[in-house]
């Protein structure tokens, strides 16, 4: 069994993609010797192309507000808990000012889908930065737009977009999401943006509920069709305040292992080692870093609000200063033999 399964992790790193059938057997039958193989091969891979660099980039988290209401999220719209929050343009870059300091080259502005960040609003706040940090780049993760829309962001500077697709099977999806979002309308955005000329971000939730090995599949399929240029998944960890409360969380085994394969897919992409995976376990971004991946995201939003950004329960770091969190995770990837760099840290081509 070990060696079928190393010939096919072979296979993956050779042709950078495999059968449906053959990602279900890895799947299937994934075991502590193959995943130690498999993180080798990764870690190969990645220091051949990005050596023991570690990209950071800067986490905004500037609304809270969201008019959808997908099952999962905290932020969600029904979400009554939640204690809703707006930063303006001046308090974002306040956040952008720290971050320059403390060394950060890439800004994430993450934020609900809402509605009150108009395209002129959210132009402004791109020009804003880009106009006093010019050497920076600007991702933005601001969820489903017009093609227009992603098109006036770029023209304004940004260069990077985010958007998880969260599953890329439609049944699945649909179990996830109310009817009005589609996964055809989300897969869309996505070849938009990449049409537009972003380097642009994928990803989902590992673990999250009713999903099968067979979802996973999918997820990998499309990722192979997208060849995005970063992905971001993490495990699906539950709300108090969303329909998927009583749920379990997903394993930092599946994600570790789902985070090898996707750097054997894709052997230049930008694959962040998550906060969720920190949440989940006090290792997880190191064992992240271990299974494949090159970024971090530590969090430049005012303390204020960090506890007010919720999208799972306990997420960590919610209460440090911002130089806090650039020191903690330096340390933390040094003790692993990795360097948290300055550096836009685009993806190698």
């Amino acid at each position: 069994m070990n060696n079928e399964l190393k010939k096919l992790i072979g296979k993956l790193e050779a042709d950078r993609k495999l059968s449906r059938e053959e990602y279900l057997f890895l799947l299937n039958n994934r075991n502590p010797e193959s995943t130690e193989y498999l993180f080798e091969r990764a870690r190969t891979i990645k220091h051949g192309i990005y050596d023991h660099d570690i990209y950071m980039r800067g986490l905004i988290e500037f609304t809270n507000y969201c008019k959808n209401d997908c099952y999962y999220c905290g932020i969600r719209k029904s979400s009554t808990g939640t204690d809703r929050y707006r930063l303006t343009k001046e308090q974002i870059l306040e956040c952008c000012a720290t971050g320059y300091e403390l060394g950060f080259r890439t800004f994430v502005l993450q934020g609900g889908e809402d509605p009150y960040y108009t395209d002129d609003r959210i132009v402004d706040i791109v020009h804003a930065i880009k106009e006093n940090y010019p050497d920076c780049a600007i991702t933005l993760s601001a969820g489903e737009k017009d093609r227009e829309s992603y098109q006036a962001y770029f023209d304004a500077g940004a260069e990077r977009y985010l958007l998880r697709h969260e599953t890329a099977n439609d049944e699945h999806y649909r179990k996830l999401h109310p009817e009005e979002l589609t996964l055809s309308r989300r897969k869309q955005c996505l070849f938009d943006l990449k049409q537009i000329g972003y380097q642009v971000g994928c990803g989902f939730m590992v673990g999250s509920p009713y999903q099968t090995n067979e979802c996973l599949v999918d997820d990998l399929l499309f990722i192979n069709e997208l060849q995005p240029q970063m992905v971001g998944i993490g495990p699906f960890i539950p709300h108090c305040d969303t329909p998927f409360a009583e749920q379990p969380a997903g394993t930092i085994e599946l994600t570790l292992f789902l985070l090898g394969l996707i750097r054997l897919m894709i052997p230049n992409v930008l694959l962040p080692a998550t906060t969720a995976l920190g949440t989940i376990d006090p290792m997880g971004r190191e064992q992240g870093v271990l299974a494949g991946a090159n970024v971090v995201m530590p969090n430049l939003s005012p303390i204020n609000v960090r506890e007010k950004y919720m999208l799972y329960d306990n997420k960590i770091c919610t209460g440090d200063e911002a130089a806090e969190c650039r020191a903690c995770i330096h340390g933390r990837m040094e003790e692993i033999g990795y360097n948290l760099i300055v550096s836009r840290g685009d993806c190698k081509q």
